[in-house]
C-alpha cells in the first residue's frame, strides 16, 4: 500500500483487487478490476472482454465501489486494457456514472480502442459536434456535366424499361390470362368515366372561344357560315384529342406516377417480384391497356361538345340556324377528319402511360423523390404530346391526309 493510498480514506478494500477477482456466484470472471487511488479521487482500471456473461461480476464490482466509496470526488475509468465491451455491460458503467453524478463525484471514461470508444459515445459519452460540411456551389461547367451525366442515365434507363416493356407486352399475348383485367377496368373507370365531366366543360369552351374569336374575322367578309367548317376540322384533328390527352396527363398521368413511385419507396415493388408477380405485367400493362381503351371515347365527347360550343356561338352572335350549321358542318368535316384524331388519342394514352409508369417505377429517395418524379413525368408527357402531334402532322401532310 502506497502512501497516497494510506492517506486516502475509504480505499482499505479497494486497493487490493488487483488483476485478481474473487468468483461470483461460481463464476470466474473473464475481465479485469483494478482500484488505484488518485489525488482526491479513485482510478478503476478495466480490462479483458467484458460481454453480457460478465454482468452479473461486473454489476458486483459497481456496487462495491459505490458502498466503499468515501469523501473522493473524481473517479476515472480507464478501458485502455479492454478488448472487446458489449452494451449490457457499457450501460453498467453508465449507471455506475450516473450515481457518481448524483453524489456530486466527477467521472470519466478515459482510453480504450477506436471501437471501445464507440460503444462509449453511444451510450453516453461525450460526442464530439461535427464540423458542418460547407456547400460550395457548384459552377456552370459542373452543372452542365451532372446534366449531360443525368441525361444519359435517364436515357439507359427509359431504353430499359422500353425493353421490358416489348418482353412484357410479347408474353401477354402469349398468356392473356397473366394481364391484371381487372386493373385495366377500373384505370377505365377511374381515366374515362371519372374525367368526363372536366373534359367536357374544358372542350365546350375550346369551341366557344375558337368560335367567338373567329366570327368577328368571318363576319367583316360575310363568311359567316364558315365558322362551322373553323371549329369542326379544328376539334376532330388537332384541338379534341389534343386537350384530352392534356387532361388525361394531369389528372392521370400524375396519378400513375405518384402511385407507383410510392409503391416503389415502399417496397412494395420488390415485395410483387419477391411473391412471383412481374411488375410490368402486373401494374404497367393494365393502366397502359385502360388508357388506350378509353381515350377514344373521351375524345370523341371532346369533338361533340367543343362543335356545340361553335354552334352555341354561331346561333347567338352570328344568327345562324342550327340546321344550317349542321349542314356546313357535315360537308366540311369527314370521316377521316374524325378518325385521325381518334388514332391520336390512342398513340397519346399510350404514351401517357409508359412515361407515367415508367418515371413512378423510377422513384427514389422517399417522399421527396415520389414528388421530383411526379413533376418529371408530366413535363415529360407534355413534350412528348406536343412532339407527337408535330410528326403526325408532317405524316399526314406528306401523305395528302
Amino acid at each position: 500500500m502506497t502512501r497516497a493510498d494510506a492517506d486516502s480514506p475509504g480505499l482499505d478494500a479497494l486497493t487490493v483487487f488487483g488483476d485478481r477477482i474473487s468468483r461470483v456466484a461460481g463464476y470466474l470472471p473473464e475481465f479485469t478490476w483494478t482500484v488505484s487511488a488518485l489525488p482526491e479521487g479513485v482510478r478503476v482500471e478495466l480490462g479483458g472482454q467484458i460481454t453480457i456473461e460478465e454482468a452479473p461480476a461486473l454489476w458486483k464490482r459497481v456496487s462495491e465501489l459505490l458502498e466503499q466509496l468515501g469523501g473522493q470526488t473524481r473517479v476515472q475509468i480507464d478501458n485502455s486494457r479492454v478488448e472487446v465491451i458489449d452494451g449490457a455491460c457499457m450501460a453498467l458503467l453508465v449507471h455506475l456514472r450516473s450515481e457518481l453524478k448524483a453524489r456530486r463525484v466527477h467521472c470519466e471514461f478515459t482510453g480504450g480502442s477506436p471501437a471501445v470508444r464507440r460503444i462509449v459515445d453511444l451510450y453516453g459519452g461525450r460526442r464530439r459536434p461535427k464540423k458542418r460540411r460547407i456547400r460550395r456551389p457548384k459552377n456552370a461547367v459542373e452543372q452542365v456535366g451532372q446534366a449531360t451525366v443525368e441525361m444519359f442515365g435517364e436515357t439507359v434507363a427509359i431504353l430499359d424499361f422500353l425493353g421490358q416493356l416489348v418482353v412484357a407486352t410479347w408474353n401477354a399475348f402469349r398468356h392473356p390470362s397473366r394481364i391484371n383485367i381487372r386493373d385495366a377496368a377500373l384505370t377505365m373507370e377511374r381515366a374515362g368515366a371519372d374525367a368526363v365531366p372536366i373534359v367536357l366543360l374544358i372542350n365546350f369552351l375550346i369551341g366557344f372561344v375558337m368560335a367567338y374569336q373567329s366570327a368577328v374575322q368571318l363576319h367583316a367578309f360575310g363568311a359567316d357560315i364558315y365558322v362551322a367548317d373553323l371549329v369542326g376540322v379544328s376539334m376532330t384533328r388537332e384541338l379534341g384529342p389534343l386537350m384530352t390527352a392534356i387532361i388525361v396527363c394531369g389528372r392521370t398521368g400524375a396519378a400513375f406516377a405518384a402511385e407507383l413511385g410510392t409503391m416503389k419507396v415502399a417496397e412494395e415493388v420488390d415485395a410483387l417480384r419477391t411473391l412471383g408477380f412481374m411488375p410490368l405485367q402486373h401494374l404497367v400493362m393494365p393502366r397502359m391497356l385502360g388508357l388506350v381503351l378509353v381515350a377514344p371515347f373521351l375524345t370523341l365527347l371532346a369533338d361533340a361538345i367543343g362543335i356545340a360550343g361553335g354552334l352555341v356561338v354561331a346561333a347567338t352572335v352570328l344568327n345562324l340556324s342550327p340546321s344550317a350549321y349542321w349542314v356546313e358542318l357535315t360537308s366540311a368535316v369527314k370521316g377521316w377528319d374524325v378518325w385521325s384524331g381518334t388514332l391520336k388519342s390512342m398513340v397519346f394514352a399510350a404514351a401517357i402511360g409508359m412515361i407515367a409508369c415508367q418515371q413512378g417505377l423510377a422513384t427514389s429517395g422517399g417522399a421527396e423523390g415520389v414528388g421530383r418524379r411526379t413533376t418529371s413525368a408530366v413535363v415529360s408527357i407534355l413534350f412528348t404530346l406536343i412532339l407527337l402531334d408535330a410528326v403526325f402532322t408532317l405524316v399526314f401532310g406528306a401523305l395528302g391526309l
